[in-house]
C-alpha cells in the first residue's frame, strides 16, 4: 500500500482476500512520518511520531515495524519492505538519510526523502480514537443489556470483559489485537456501509486483472455470506460486538463499483465474463508452438487393466501419468491397486494439506513416483511438462467435476508435453464431453495451422523444479523446527505453567482472527504440556 501511494509502476498480486477491510486510505496516507535530508526535527517528536503510528523501539534487534537509535543515529525497519532506513542527524539537523541491507548493514543508497506509512492500516488520531472508544463502549452496554434480557450470562460476562481488554489496550498503545473488529467505529463509518479495503489505495484509473476468472468470480460472490455466517456465530455468544459484522468482505456489486477497468483471464471462462465482456480475445497460440492434446474415448470395459497398460508404456520412457477419479476413495483404491502392480503411484486430494501438495507435485516431477492420482486438484495451474497422458476415469459421468469447464481444464494439464495426450474412460459421450473435446479440437486445428504457416516446430516447456523445492524445503524446516520445540520443552513446573500460559493466550487470539487450524494445533501442543506438567508435578 505504501508503493501505491508513492510511485505509478505497481504491480500487486493479491488473493481474494484483497476485498476484505482495511482502515481508511485517508488516515493510512496522513499519518506518514517524513523526515527530509537537510531540514531540522526534534528527535523526540519524531521518535514520538513512530510509536504514534504503531512501530515499536528496540534497540537490540530491528525486526519489521521496529526502530532503535544509537547515538545521532535513527534506524527504522518498515513493517512493509526488508531494507532498513538509517536516518544520520548532527543535532537536530537531518544530515543523511541511507537505505541498508538490515543484515549487512551494506548501503543500497543515499535519499534526500524518508517517508515512514504506519506499521498497520488500523491507525486513527488521539480525537477521534477517544470518539470511537466512546461509541464501543455504548454499543457494549447495549449489546451486553441485550444477552442478559435473553438469559445468556455467559455470553454478556464474555463480551464484556473481551471488550474492556481491547479498549484498555487501545487507551494506551492505540492498538489492539482484532482492532479491526472495531474498524467501523474507528473510520466512523455508518451500520451497513462499505468497508475500505485495498481497491481503495488504488489512483483511479487502475486496471484489475481476474485470474482464472471461471473460479474467483465465484469466490468474491460467496466471500461476504461465508464471512457473515462465521461472524453471526461470534456475535450471538459474546466474542464480539455487533459492529463486527461491518468489518467484511465486499459484496459482488461493491467489487463492481470498486473496479471500473477489468480484464478477466480463463481457458474456460464462465456466463458472467462472456455476457459482461466488452471485447473477448483468444489466446491460443503458445509460445513453444505446443498444441493442444489428442483426446480418445474409450469404453469402461476392463478400463483399469488398459490404463495399467498405458502407464507401462509411459514409464518406459521416463514420462508421467495424471489419473483423475469422481471420489477420495476411488483415488485411494486405485492408488493402492497401481502399487500392487509394482507401479509407482501417489494420490492428492483436498484433505492433504497444501505444503504436502506441494512436495507430491514435486515428487511427481522428479521421479520419486510416475503416477499421480487425484480428483479436482489437478486443474487450474499446474505445469507438468513431464506429464505426457491424462485418464479421466468416468468421464461420462456429467456433473461438477466433468462438465465442460472441468474438462477442459483437465485437459489442458497434458498441453506441457509435446507427446501429450487424454484419454477419456465412458460408455456415452455426454454434452459436456462432446464440447470440450469439439473446443479441443478446434484450438488444436488452429494452432498447428499457425505452426505450419511459420514453420514452428513444437517443443515441451522447459521448467525447473526449484520453486517447488523452495516450498518443500520450508515444509521440512517448519517440521524441524517444531521437533527441536518439542525437545527443548522447559522441565521446570513454573516454566511449564508460563509456556502453557502463552500458548492458551495465542490459542484463544487465533481463534478470534479466525484461524482455527492454527487454534487446534495450539491446543493439541497444549494438551501435550498439560500432561507433561502432571509427570513432573507426580
Amino acid at each position: 500500500t505504501s508503493s501505491l501511494f508513492t510511485r505509478r509502476d505497481v504491480i500487486v498480486v493479491a488473493s481474494v482476500s484483497a476485498i476484505y477491510g482495511l482502515g481508511s486510505p485517508e488516515e493510512y496516507r496522513s499519518k506518514m512520518v517524513l523526515l527530509e535530508r537537510g531540514n531540522f526535527y526534534d528527535l523526540d517528536d519524531v521518535l514520538r511520531g513512530l510509536v504514534k503510528i504503531q512501530y515499536v523501539r528496540n534497540d537490540y534487534q530491528l525486526n519489521r515495524g521496529t526502530f532503535r537509535v544509537r547515538g545521532d543515529v535513527l534506524e527504522v525497519h518498515p513493517a512493509y519492505q526488508d531494507t532498513v532506513y538509517r536516518v544520520s542527524l548532527f543535532g537536530d539537523e537531518v544530515e543523511s538519510i541511507s537505505e541498508v541491507d538490515g543484515l549487512t548493514g551494506e548501503v543500497l543508497r543515499e535519499l534526500d526523502v524518508l517517508t515512514v506509512y504506519p506499521a498497520t492500516h488500523f491507525v486513527t488520531d488521539e480525537d477521534r480514537l477517544a470518539v470511537a472508544i466512546k461509541n464501543i463502549e455504548s454499543e457494549m452496554e447495549g449489546r451486553v443489556a441485550e444477552l442478559q434480557e435473553e438469559g445468556k450470562v455467559l455470553e454478556a460476562y464474555r463480551l464484556r470483559q473481551r471488550t474492556m481488554y481491547d479498549l484498555e489496550m487501545m487507551r494506551e498503545l492505540g492498538y489492539t489485537s482484532g482492532i479491526e473488529n472495531y474498524s467501523r467505529h474507528l473510520d466512523g463509518r455508518p451500520p451497513g456501509s462499505t468497508p475500505y479495503t485495498l481497491l481503495d489505495y488504488f489512483p483511479d484509473d487502475y486496471v484489475t486483472f481476474v485470474d482464472e476468472s471461471h473460479i474467483t468470480l465465484p469466490q468474491i460472490t460467496g466471500m461476504y455470506k461465508g464471512d457473515r455466517s462465521r461472524k453471526t456465530t461470534l456475535v450471538e455468544f459474546g466474542f464480539r460486538l455487533p459492529s463486527a459484522l461491518d468489518n467484511r468482505p465486499l459484496k459482488w456489486e461493491e467489487f463492481l463499483l470498486k473496479t471500473n477497468q477489468l480484464v478477466f483471464v480463463s481457458a474456460t471462462p464462465g456466463p458472467y465474463e462472456l455476457e459482461n465482456s466488452g471485447q473477448i480475445v483468444e489466446q491460443i497460440i503458445r509460445p513453444t508452438g505446443l498444441v493442444d492434446p489428442q483426446v480418445e474415448v474409450r469404453p469402461t470395459k476392463n478400463q483399469i487393466d488398459d490404463l495399467l497398460n498405458e502407464v507401462a508404456k509411459r514409464v518406459e520412457h521416463g514420462e508421467r501419468v495424471l489419473i483423475t477419479t469422481l471420489t477420495i476413495r476411488m483415488a485411494e483404491d486405485l492408488t493402492d491397486y497401481l502399487l500392487e502392480h509394482k507401479v509407482k503411484a501417489r494420490y492428492m486430494h483436498a484433505n492433504i494439506e497444501t505444503l504436502d501438495r506441494i512436495q507430491i507435485i514435486r515428487g511427481l516431477r522428479t521421479g520419486e513416483f510416475d503416477v499421480l492420482v487425484g480428483i479436482n486438484l489437478l486443474r487450474e495451474g499446474l505445469d507438468l511438462p513431464e506429464v505426457t497422458l491424462v485418464a479421466i476415469l468416468d468421464a461420462d459421468k456429467e456433473g461438477f467435476l466433468r462438465g465442460e469447464r472441468a474438462l477442459i481444464q483437465t485437459i489442458g494439464r497434458a498441453a506441457r508435453n509435446v507427446n501429450g495426450r487424454v484419454i477419456m474412460y465412458a460408455d456415452k459421450e455426454t454434452d459436456a464431453m462432446r464440447a470440450a473435446i469439439g473446443e479441443t479440437n478446434r484450438r488444436r486445428e488452429i494452432q498447428i495451422a499457425y505452426n505450419e504457416r511459420n514453420n514452428i516446430r513444437p517443443r515441451t516447456i522447459q521448467k525447473g523444479v526449484s520453486d517447488i523445492l523452495i516450498a518443500a524445503e520450508a515444509r521440512g524446516l517448519y517440521r524441524t523446527e517444531r521437533k527441536r520445540a518439542a525437545r527443548e520443552t522447559p522441565r521446570d513446573p513454573e516454566e511449564l505453567q508460563t509456556l502453557i500460559a502463552d500458548l492458551q493466550a495465542e490459542m484463544l487470539a487465533a481463534a478470534e482472527d479466525l484461524k482455527f487450524e492454527y487454534a487446534a494445533k495450539l491446543r493439541d501442543e497444549i494438551k501435550d504440556l498439560e500432561r507433561q506438567l502432571q509427570e513432573v508435578a507426580s
